[in-house]
């Protein structure tokens, strides 16, 4: 037995070795089948297969395959979370009786707040329990080395044999202690895989009610986009979108100290993204860049909202936070771009 201090509970650890490489070659089930549907052009009627403008402006996307099967497009804006968003657009609209671009904030704002906003609370939660964790993870790290080195000597393990002894017991270490305190790092993806397809249930299902092309959408609209179901022609939103997107990814950005190469590169690529953002919500209907931008901007403030000492406070967060967040981030961003 490979011992370092004694149990979890008591912080004491025993690891063993006997028997670990059967465990360890175990194979994982491989990834599931890929379900596909043959490739098709099925979209709906006002698209396109060249991808070129109609008369409103909007370009459209064909999805390819043979005439009068039915595209990916079509499959995914015709799907019951899709059908659900429409009802959910359309039942806001009707209950408050407001223009349909008021409408729209409204409904981004509730559904931020109410199904995202919770969900970036449990988010922090948990990152804040793995960081509180490293400093435990590094001192039975050092242990564990040492006892493996002991082991090595006695029973002459090889270089290679050394770490990985101590890289396979290392991990059990760490699956244990997130086991014990309820904060696997996956546990904070659950935010990304509620809000993407949210996002995107929400954003074709506006653009079906653009596509019907009712009154009350071509009179929905406000001040230089009184249409929703015509592009900007002024790029006043997709800049906006553009502009909010990089702001957030620069926010976050300045908290990393000592961003990895892989972490510069994901940045990178993002922002990348975010500027790619702009000419793609310049050839959708309004209402969905005014979507993409109220969406931006309310995830945006509740980032910053999620940073007060009195949510950190609510929340029972253990780390070490500022006590003038808002102050040192307006510093950083002054020292970064400013000086």
């Amino acid at each position: 037995m490979l011992s370092v201090g004694g149990s979890l509970r008591s912080g004491v650890l025993r690891i063993p070795v006997r028997g670990l490489c059967s465990a360890v070659n175990r194979k994982s089930p491989g990834p599931g089948p890929v379900c596909s549907g043959p490739p098709s052009a099925g979209l709906p009627a006002a698209w396109t297969r060249s991808g070129s403008r109609t008369s409103t402006g909007v370009r459209r996307f064909s999805g390819g395959g043979g005439p009068g099967a039915p595209g990916w497009y079509s499959r995914l804006s015709d799907s019951a979370p899709v059908h659900l968003c429409e009802d959910f657009l359309v039942g806001v609209q009707q209950v408050s009786g407001l223009p349909w671009w008021l409408s729209i904030a409204m409904a981004t704002l509730s559904v931020r707040t109410v199904v995202t906003l919770p969900l970036a609370a449990y988010q922090l939660i948990i990152l804040a329990k793995v960081e509180v964790l490293q400093e435990e993870i590094s001192e039975l790290a050092k242990r564990l080395r040492y006892e493996v080195s002991l082991r090595a000597r006695e029973r002459g393990w090889t270089e290679k044999q050394s770490r990985f002894q101590f890289q396979k017991n290392l991990r059990r270490i760490v699956s244990q202690l997130y086991i014990r305190d309820n904060c696997h790092p996956f546990k904070a993806s659950l935010l990304v895989w509620v809000q993407l397809p949210l996002w995107i249930s929400l954003s074709l299902a506006l653009r079906n009610l653009s596509l019907d092309h009712s009154p009350a959408w071509l009179q929905g609209g406000t001040l230089w986009i009184p249409d929703l179901t015509v592009p900007d022609s002024t790029w006043i939103l997709p800049v906006c979108l553009g502009l909010t997107n990089l702001l957030i990814l620069e926010v976050f950005s300045l908290q990393r100290v000592n961003p990895s190469r892989f972490q510069r590169i994901v940045t990178n690529v993002i922002r990348g993204f975010s500027v790619l953002m702009v000419p793609i919500a310049a050839t959708v209907p309004s209402s969905m860049a005014l979507y993409w931008f109220i969406s931006s901007l309310v995830g945006f403030s509740h980032n910053l909202l999620l940073r007060s000492p009195a949510i950190h406070k609510l929340l029972k967060l253990r780390t070490q936070r500022s006590d003038s967040p808002y102050r040192d981030l307006l510093s950083a961003i002054i020292t970064k771009y400013c000086k």
